[in-house]
């Protein structure tokens, strides 16, 4: 068994400290370890790496790298692989907030439009007692035995502070447009789970195309993330379906190299700039639930304004 030196510790240590972290961030801890850039010294950086997710196995961790589903960022992090998902939230969570978060989570992966968000009001109006029911296949005449207490009385409040919580450590995430996407923990943490809850994978990079632009031919499955979008068209010039050939319309997004190199002189941020910041979203969204949510701890997840998440297919959205 090889041993770890003090350099690969402090690159684990930093990771199980400061969570995921962006490419340019880690590369930076690398630097200022070893002396060295991963830039000009890619090979040693690899063999770090290799080392350290030898001695890791033991223990069923694992150091990866993944990219961010809206705007394609490289995220290092250390994940763990045992294979029960819920797990990965440790003990910090309670049971009600852990099938709160993978109502959430089931519910973006779940969406045919690969929109990769569902919106706070829909958010917070899950229904918990699914999850119950999902897992045992079966209900009381009443519908509310076998349900755990502590499901049942889930307030709004409760939910808003779990949302927040998760958010903060990065297992979700705030999208632009204030709705509410898997953060890089979880892309991290999850891949296992979205490829056997049947994600179709981006016909490019192959990672889930949680948030991904769809073949324009209905009859068609493919999905591709719009950065890999980007990479394709500027090689190219042209993007044509790799399974139905059918050509895509792309318009690269605007002001989008603006947004980068201005993150760039912020190397420690842990989210991207061009989204907006944990503190901001929960100011705005505080106040759209204030308009909703005046019966705020008698709304439990009983109640039927609640809504279902299910299955969102690609004819029925266009309705919306």
């Amino acid at each position: 068994m090889a041993v770890l030196s003090w350099k690969h510790h402090t690159l684990i240590q930093s990771l199980l400290e400061r969570g995921p972290q962006t490419e340019k961030e880690f590369h930076s801890i690398f630097t200022a370890i070893t002396g060295q850039n991963p830039g000009t010294h890619q090979g040693k950086f690899n063999d770090y790496l290799l080392k350290i997710n030898r001695e890791l196995s033991y223990v069923q961790l694992d150091l990866r790298a993944c990219r961010d589903p809206y705007d394609g960022r490289v995220y290092y992090g250390v994940v763990n692989n045992v294979s029960d998902e819920q797990s990965k939230l440790g003990t910090k969570y309670s049971v009600p907030q852990i099938a709160f978060f993978k109502a959430i989570v089931e519910a973006i992966a779940q969406d045919a439009t690969a929109e990769g968000c569902i919106c706070n009001m829909d958010v917070l109006n899950i229904r918990l007692e699914n999850q119950v029911l999902n897992s045992s296949g079966s209900q009381s005449q009443d519908g509310s035995l076998g349900i755990p207490a502590a499901f049942r009385n889930f307030t709004m409040s409760q939910k808003e502070r779990t949302l927040d919580q998760l958010v903060k450590d990065k297992w979700l995430c705030y999208t632009e447009d204030d709705n509410v996407g898997v953060g890089v923990r979880s892309v991290l943490d999850l891949r296992g789970w979205f490829n056997n809850a049947g994600v179709p994978s981006c016909e490019v990079c192959n990672e889930a195309g949680l948030k991904a632009k769809l073949c324009p031919n209905e009859g068609c499955t493919v999905r591709i993330h719009q950065y890999c979008l980007k990479k394709i068209f500027s090689q190219k010039g042209v993007i044509v379906c790799p399974s139905c050939e059918t050509q895509w319309e792309y318009q690269p997004p605007k002001a989008e190299p603006v947004e980068l190199e201005d993150e760039e002189t912020e190397p420690m941020q842990s989210q991207p700039s061009s989204r907006p910041t944990q503190s901001q979203s929960s100011l705005r969204m505080k106040r759209k639930r204030q308009r909703v949510s005046k019966n705020d701890d008698s709304n439990t997840v009983g109640g039927s304004s609640q809504v279902d998440t299910k299955r969102v297919t690609r004819s029925s959205a266009h309705l919306r």
